[in-house]
């Protein structure tokens, strides 16, 4: 079974968020629900360079979210990818593979 390796989850508001992502990094995040102590994932994202503030661009159209920092703009696309494949690309709101970052040659590591 695939997993997110994220912390969370959390109620998707902006004081939860300030309250979980103290610092600026580039990161990975997911929006979803629970039931019955599952996490559904319903969107994968990531931010090159400010988790904080990308992740509140869901606020209002999910309930929840989970994330993780992420070393560098590499490896949050990485990360991204992976799940993208991991959670049913066609199950997911997201409705195109995610984009590399700009100026950069970076291979997804699941489809190339």
């Amino acid at each position: 079974m695939p997993s997110l390796n994220m912390k969370g989850p959390y109620p998707l508001n902006e004081d939860e968020i300030n309250k979980q992502i103290t610092k600026i990094s580039p990161g990975n995040y997911a929006y979803g629900h629970t039931e019955d102590n599952t996490f559904y994932v319903q969107y994968v994202g990531r931010s090159d360079n400010d988790l904080n503030d990308r992740i509140k661009h869901g606020i209002g159209d999910y309930e929840q979210f989970k994330y993780s920092y992420a070393k560098s703009a590499k490896e949050a696309y990485e990360k991204e990818c992976q799940n993208y494949h991991d959670f049913g690309e066609s199950k997911l709101d997201n409705k195109n593979h995610p984009d590399k970052p700009d100026d950069t040659d970076y291979k997804c590591p699941v489809c190339g």
